[in-house]
């Protein structure tokens, strides 16, 4: 007798919680379940819409920007502006000591900036151990990837120019550029690295290989795509940076082609940025600012295309 009272007791258990299924909403009241699925696809369409019209907004505005460029650099982009030397007069000003000054300035951020970001990626990622102070560079490091360049302006013209007294010398410049972009190859790295399978490591240990042999036969490898991309997309935000050098006090107008790593020196955003603001005396330096950033965009986009067929070429042979 006991054994049934327990086994009623059993099943009307069950169907209490039958019935407290059935009474759920979900089911209960499809009408409610039906409105809800409607307002979540009307919230999606409404989203699409809003992210799609601001993606062509930005496309307006930026095809907006390459044709008034482009209008404002017909006939002054020629042969003679890019060999020339700059002028106080417009039609006799060139670029050609804008550009050797920026092709200084990267032979001096990109052999810096590769060493330090992956030896210290490297350090990070396959030498450091887990712990509180590993967590602590990594942050600081991802920190100051969003750090304001006029910032590292700051730390430049603190450090470069008057400590160390190296003036406004492509030196100054390049170690300042690279402190700017430092942090960014640093995590870009860390994150190619990190992809990296284990079982390439593990592979590498079973046939007696010591860990740097691993890291430099496999695990670089492997990750070299990712590293050079993120390189060549950080040093193409360097190479298009201003207020760094604007505020060590790199001068505008120099005659003398720079020949050494301490001699003085202009670059191209400098260039285009103080031909923008004498623009109001003189008219004529919108063109040739114009044209000044014509052939910044067409470095940009031969360093960016370099970065996409280095990532294709070895993401097919690893």
């Amino acid at each position: 007798m006991g054994y049934q009272d327990q086994l009623i007791t059993s099943e009307s258990e069950v169907n209490e919680k039958f019935k407290s299924i059935k009474k759920s909403p979900v089911l209960l009241n499809k009408e409610a379940w039906n409105k809800r699925m409607e307002k979540r696809i009307i919230m999606d369409k409404v989203a699409r819409k809003i992210f799609s019209l601001s993606t062509v907004f930005a496309l307006v505005i930026l095809g907006i920007l390459f044709y008034r460029i482009g209008v404002q650099s017909a006939g002054w982009l020629n042969l003679k502006f890019l060999t020339g030397n700059l002028s106080i007069f417009p039609e006799k000003a060139g670029i050609y000591g804008a550009i050797i000054g920026s092709v200084w300035l990267m032979a001096v951020v990109i052999p810096v900036t590769l060493l330090l970001g992956v030896s210290t990626a490297i350090y990070l990622e396959e030498y450091a151990k887990e712990g509180k102070f590993q967590s602590f560079i990594k942050t600081n490091i991802s920190n100051l990837a969003g750090v304001p360049s006029v910032i590292f302006g700051l730390l430049g013209l603190a450090v470069f120019r008057r400590l160390f007294g190296l003036g406004s010398s492509i030196l100054a410049g390049g170690l300042t550029l690279s402190l700017l972009v430092l942090p960014i190859i640093v995590v870009a790295s860390q994150e190619a690295i990190r992809a990296v399978p284990n079982f390439l490591r593990d592979g590498a240990y079973a046939m007696g290989a010591t860990k740097w042999t691993t890291i430099r036969t496999v695990v670089l490898p492997a990750s070299l795509p990712g590293i050079l991309t993120g390189c060549i997309l950080a040093i193409s935000r360097a190479i298009g940076e201003t207020a760094p050098l604007v505020v060590l006090g790199i001068p505008t107008l120099i005659l003398a082609i720079p020949e050494s790593l301490m001699s003085d020196f202009t670059a191209l955003p400098i260039q285009i940025y103080y031909w923008t603001l004498d623009t109001v005396l003189t008219p004529e330096y919108a063109n040739l600012a114009a044209a000044t950033i014509v052939v910044l965009l067409v470095v940009l986009l031969l360093m960016n295309s370099i970065a996409i067929f280095i990532r294709n070429k070895f993401q097919r042979r690893y």
